[in-house]
């Protein structure tokens, strides 16, 4: 037996781990008490997000585009001869990651490897999934199979090389004689500053943007990185531009034209759809601002492709690729990797 052979034996399926979101409008409360749990958030704050749900019917499509992502790299899979089963599992809603588990169980798997559907590494976008399939992991009980994560994958050439062809679409839908002169906002989720401080989110997000931006011949003062969807208190400082208000400051400053990218986002789900095609979308239509929106990366085939070397770099010993500044990620987090955030202690009562 080759050591390709004995590595591969090592694992026998393949957990691809999501957020989940609802299908229909009773489930809009319910995922969002799922997703809000334990967190400080305001309850005015959740009714508002329920009704970004409600005006797209209640639906996510964040459900439909990991069911397109699994076919996708099922065959992807099959075509490199890589005889593993494909199992999906979310944090927040149905197919539950504990449910999923105990399938996997009942099909006498024993060991996993994960793939997340988050490129950046911080609490929520990392850490808080480990914790979650460990989680699962407690209420299947004994034989409940062990799960190991794939890296974090920013810097992957291969999710650089979507990322700038998805940037090229939108830079060739910019009149000519002003495309050089069009402005750049990536935009990645927002997160507390104290999550971010202890992680390396900021970093990896920048330096995406940076090689995004450097494939398409795009100088360092064309372009920024921006941020999206806050939903904690107001009075807790989360990491900023907002991307309106960045819009906002480019209109001011004489901008024409603005690409919008949602580079922290995997796919086109709701806060891209609600907070971009709709509320940022409107903001520019206001200004007189002409603003064109980026695909995510979602099912592209070099992609895929991507969460296939992902996978082979771990049953195959293949190599590990990373472009830009920044080597490619650790495979198994340290015990002090992105810790949760503290909230701040309550002022004595007087």
């Amino acid at each position: 037996m080759t050591d390709a052979a004995a590595a591969e034996e090592n694992y026998d399926a393949i957990l691809v781990v999501s957020f989940g979101g609802p299908e229909g409008s009773d489930d809009v409360l319910p995922f969002l008490e799922n997703v809000l749990r334990g967190k400080n958030v305001p309850h005015e704050r959740m009714l508002e997000v329920a009704g970004h749900y409600q005006h797209f019917g209640g639906v996510s499509p964040i459900n439909a585009q990991c069911r397109e992502l699994i076919a996708a790299l099922k065959t992807e899979l099959a075509e490199h001869d890589i005889d593993l089963p494909v199992y999906w599992g979310n944090r927040n809603w149905h197919p539950m990651l504990a449910d999923t588990l105990a399938e996997m169980k009942a099909a006498g798997v024993k060991r996993a490897l994960a793939f997340v559907t988050a490129a950046y590494s911080s609490y929520s976008s990392c850490r808080q999934y480990r914790e979650d399939i460990e989680n699962a992991q407690a209420v299947v009980g004994e034989g409940s199979p062990a799960i190991d994560k794939l890296r974090v994958f920013y810097n992957h050439p291969e999710f650089i090389a979507v990322t700038a062809a998805n940037l090229a679409e939108c830079l060739s839908q910019i009149p000519a004689e002003r495309r050089d002169r069009c402005r750049i906002a990536f935009t990645a989720h927002s997160i507390p500053n104290s999550m971010a401080d202890t992680s390396d989110y900021v970093q990896q997000m920048t330096e995406a943007s940076r090689l995004t931006a450097e494939a398409n011949g795009i100088a360092a003062d064309r372009w920024q990185l921006v941020y999206q969807s806050r939903s904690g208190p107001p009075q807790v400082p989360w990491l900023e531009p907002d991307i309106v208000d960045h819009l906002r400051d480019l209109n001011g400053s004489g901008t024409q034209d603005v690409i919008v990218m949602p580079i922290g986002f995997l796919s086109d789900h709701m806060e891209v759809l609600f907070d971009l095609d709709e509320e940022a979308k409107e903001a520019c239509e206001e200004m007189g601002l002409h603003m064109v929106r980026a695909a995510t990366v979602g099912s592209h085939p070099t992609f895929i492709s991507m969460i296939r070397k992902l996978i082979e770099e771990r049953i195959h010993s293949a190599p590990r690729e990373a472009a830009g500044l920044f080597a490619a990620s650790h495979d198994a987090c340290p015990l002090d990797c992105c810790p949760k955030p503290q909230r701040p202690a309550r002022p004595a009562a007087k």
